[in-house]
């Protein structure tokens, strides 16, 4: 599990590229304090595996699924990333919780400085917006942020220039694709409304939309 706090900003220094799947390496230098050969790393959001360990420099293999699913198929040689190192038992937590699997992407398409702040627009696919809410959280390229506005077809976040400066965010310009992960307590939630166990439907303590209603939750 992921909080969305990024520890730094790393870059792609190879990419080896496979029919349909790659393996990326990534040179850091925060992250290499406690990294060892097995743990999980979230570049722009994913989580990967560490499965090379050369001084500041990890490799990862990422499998076509992901490919489909992320920007990381965009990447090349200099590339700037998002690094955060799964959160530690104990740690505080400082964002919200981000399990490093994407749900799909967005598309930037404005970005407006309002005095300290940037407000960016990300346009997406309404299965990606009908877990956005605003004041909710959603992760952009790993990052953990506050959804300011939703509206037909995009929702837009405000970046601090804390964020700006130790993310790759406002280094993107607008048509620049980003990675999105969705609130994971919503799609739990809406999985449970709808989910149908077929004879245990109708079993004592399942979740209804008239059993909520009922009890006075709706």
């Amino acid at each position: 599990m992921f909080t969305g706090i990024i520890e730094e900003v790393g870059e792609i220094v190879a990419v080896k590229r496979g029919q349909v799947s790659s393996r990326l390496s990534i040179r850091g230098e925060k992250i290499f304090d406690d990294l060892k050969i097995g743990d999980s790393v979230a570049v722009n959001g994913v989580c990967l595996t560490a499965t090379v360990i050369s001084e500041k420099v990890f490799e990862a293999d990422v499998m076509a699924e992901t490919l489909r699913r992320t920007n990381l198929g965009t990447f090349t040689n200099g590339t700037k990333v998002n690094l955060e190192r799964a959160m530690a038992a104990g740690g505080r937590f400082g964002g919200h919780i981000v399990s490093g699997h994407i749900d799909g992407t967005g598309k930037i398409t404005s970005m407006k400085r309002e005095e300290n702040a940037v407000w960016v627009r990300i346009d997406t696919a309404a299965s990606i917006l009908k877990y956005i809410i605003e004041k909710g959280s959603v992760a952009i390229d790993g990052i953990s942020l506050t959804v300011a506005e939703t509206g037909p077809g995009y929702f837009k976040v405000s970046v601090i220039p804390h964020t700006g400066e130790e993310t790759t965010l406002l280094a993107k310009r607008p048509g620049s694709i980003v990675n999105l992960e969705n609130d994971v307590v919503g799609k739990y939630v809406e999985h449970l409304l709808h989910f149908d166990s077929g004879d245990d439907a109708g079993a004592p303590g399942g979740i209804s939309l008239s059993m909520l209603s009922e009890n006075g939750f709706l």
